[in-house]
């Protein structure tokens, strides 16, 4: 097989034509770019240059050899370009798996972002509201867990923040105007679910009336906490529910915190470690801590 690099050198003293221009263009003393034209000489078994006065020019067999290998550099040029817009991340893809609420407050601006510095960059990005940081196929997910959390092997986790959760309420309803808002206070109140039964939301609510002596009694069962909150500001019942979900309430809401005790959710980063290294996923992770840091 001949070897690429020797005949990049050939190349080089075909166009510039002599062996001492070859050797000031690419860097080489002149003896090295001779040694590598001998090489291919030898590995080809065609004379590729003869001597001509004081100087060389290239043989027949050499002229075609540097014409017929033109395509295979025009190619390899185009193979290096890609691998450079794959190293700096002008192409390539990300993918992401997050729950609703960081859908709604944080995902938008930071893959905007993202897509203004990589423009062709191929997304993949979903919903998940039980995320479990094993997905092979995404390289970053935002996820809940009541604290500490074990990556998994391949994935590198990161904390963004840890938030406390709210009561939301009718504006009309006796609690409004409270400051904060006793969790054993909800006893006996019509609750709204906004999420799964096993979602980390649900199970750190239920955690918190229990120890507060009563079992949550839910009415209304939605897949949203928009939607929950629509039924809140109609006067159904209340919801608990983090922070992160109540950026916006309409008029007929209103959110008091939760003490006594205060539920609280972590928010984490999973990143698969054999892409964080990439110019998107590390725009992608700067965008969520920056998002995560301007929670109030």
């Amino acid at each position: 097989m001949i070897d690429v690099s020797r005949l990049r050198v050939f190349r080089a003293v075909v166009a510039a034509g002599s062996i001492q221009a070859a050797a000031a263009s690419l860097g080489y003393t002149p003896s090295a770019v001779s040694q590598q034209v001998a090489a291919l000489s030898r590995e080809t078994g065609l004379p590729l240059l003869q001597r001509v006065g004081r100087g060389v020019e290239p043989t027949a067999a050499g002229l075609h050899l540097a014409e017929a290998s033109a395509p295979l550099f025009a190619e390899l040029a185009e193979v290096e370009s890609a691998a450079e817009d794959l190293r700096t991340g002008r192409v390539g893809s990300l993918s992401m798996a997050y729950f609703t609420s960081a859908a709604m407050a944080w995902i938008p601006g930071v893959v905007a972002d993202v897509l203004a510095h990589h423009p062709d960059l191929r997304l993949d990005l979903r919903v998940l509201e039980l995320p479990t940081g094993e997905d092979d196929h995404v390289d970053v997910e935002v996820l809940v867990s009541d604290g500490a959390l074990d990556p998994a092997p391949g994935f590198r986790a990161v904390p963004l923040l840890t938030e406390p959760y709210v009561v939301v309420l009718p504006r009309t309803h006796r609690l409004a105007g409270s400051d904060q808002v006793e969790v054993a206070e909800l006893a006996g109140e019509r609750w709204i679910a906004h999420d799964s039964a096993d979602s980390w939301c649900r199970r750190l609510t239920e955690r918190a009336c229990v120890s507060a002596g009563f079992v949550p009694q839910y009415s209304v069962y939605t897949h949203g906490h928009t939607t929950a909150i629509a039924f809140v500001a109609a006067g159904i019942g209340v919801a608990a529910m983090p922070l992160l979900c109540v950026r916006e309430l309409p008029p007929d809401a209103v959110a008091v915190p939760l003490i006594h005790p205060t539920p609280e959710r972590t928010i984490h980063l999973m990143v698969r470690r054999s892409v964080e290294h990439t110019a998107p996923v590390r725009r992608a992770l700067a965008g969520l801590v920056a998002a995560a840091a301007a929670h109030p």
